[in-house]
């Protein structure tokens, strides 16, 4: 009877362990590793995460690992790649030479640089390496990069997302989701709006505006007219419903980010930019659920109005469709394979 006794203590300590072991496997955060350390949202977003007071979603991700990664021609974010790098170290992540050395040591991913030309590299190796990936802004210096990279994902069945921070402003997004004013029938969304050399004009900064349009007017943009001039670009989408959505890109005078909206019962301000933390909290929503909260088809029409926009200044300023620079992207890469 003792023996009996005795296994069955042995059992529910042992069931007790396991139920324990398994209750802190579930609430254990999630590890992200970070590459590419040449921009300011590196420790803005690693402070948030690894912050020990972080509570509700941001305790489910912490950055754990990073690889410096980044392009020496950007002379935007190579300078600034030693101090993020020795910041993250302070953060408690450990420093990796590549990817291949960080990836088995993470479950999550998120590409950083500054410069969107390796963003396509980084995100495959990280899928490949069956791991979800969030990339930063810009998602890629090319259309081409950015269908590629969509493609990827869906191939291997692995999630991913891209967003401005801009995008989940409260502002923004209550006229998109509650539309107070009724439907919105048009928007003016204006960002500063300075160049690269290696970026297409839009995708280096216009990127913020441009996504807070479409934060608000929802995708379905079919055509593209830009006007520009040294101080400022004016690029007008117009909505296969016939609504009329316009981004203006500032280059002099004073820098603001924000939008104005026309709407069925009245226009006024959609408000302003609020900071790092309401992406932060989508990025870790994203990892833990695999779900991306934005459609992959809205991402690609916004850096499709971005090319569109290019498009439209090399031909002095006429129309051109949203769906045509989508299909030159496709025969762009066709052709390189």
């Amino acid at each position: 009877m003792g023996r009996v006794l005795s296994s069955l203590v042995m059992i529910s300590l042992l069931t007790v362990a396991s139920v324990g072991t398994a209750q802190e496997a579930k609430t254990k955060p999630l590890r992200a590793g970070m590459v590419g350390l040449t921009t300011s949202h590196v420790p803005a977003f690693a402070s948030l995460l690894n912050d020990p007071n972080a509570a509700g979603p941001l305790a489910d991700v912490v950055v754990t690992a990073a690889v410096p990664g980044g392009m020496p021609d950007n002379a935007s974010g190579w300078p600034r790649r030693e101090g993020y790098t020795q910041k993250m170290r302070e953060l408690g992540a450990t420093i990796y030479d590549s990817m291949e050395e960080m990836l088995p040591q993470v479950d999550v991913v998120m590409v950083m640089s500054v410069d969107g030309r390796p963003h396509l590299e980084y995100a495959r190796k990280a899928i490949l390496a069956g791991k979800p990936v969030f990339v930063d802004k810009p998602m890629a210096a090319s259309l081409t990069d950015v269908l590629e990279m969509f493609r990827l994902a869906k191939e291997h069945k692995i999630p991913l997302f891209s967003a401005s921070s801009l995008r989940y402003s409260s502002g923004f997004q209550r006229m998109r989701n509650e539309q107070p004013l009724g439907k919105v029938l048009g928007c003016e969304a204006f960002s500063p709006c300075k160049y690269e050399p290696h970026h297409p004009d839009l995708f280096w900064y216009g990127i913020h505006g441009v996504e807070t349009l479409f934060t608000i007017m929802g995708p379905g943009c079919e055509s593209v007219t830009r006007t520009t001039t040294e101080g400022a670009d004016l690029v007008v989408g117009v909505w296969r419903d016939g609504r009329i959505g316009s981004f203006r890109g500032t280059r002099a005078g004073r820098h603001s980010y924000g939008a104005h909206v026309w709407c069925e019962k009245g226009n006024e301000s959609a408000g302003t930019y609020e900071g790092y933390k309401p992406l932060v909290l989508e990025i870790c929503k994203f990892f833990k659920t695999g779900v991306s909260p934005i459609d992959p088809k809205e991402t690609i029409e916004i850096f499709a109005f971005m090319e569109a926009a290019d498009e439209s200044k090399r031909r002095g300023g006429c129309p051109v469709s949203i769906e045509e620079v989508i299909r030159k992207a496709r025969e762009i890469h066709a052709k390189a394979e």
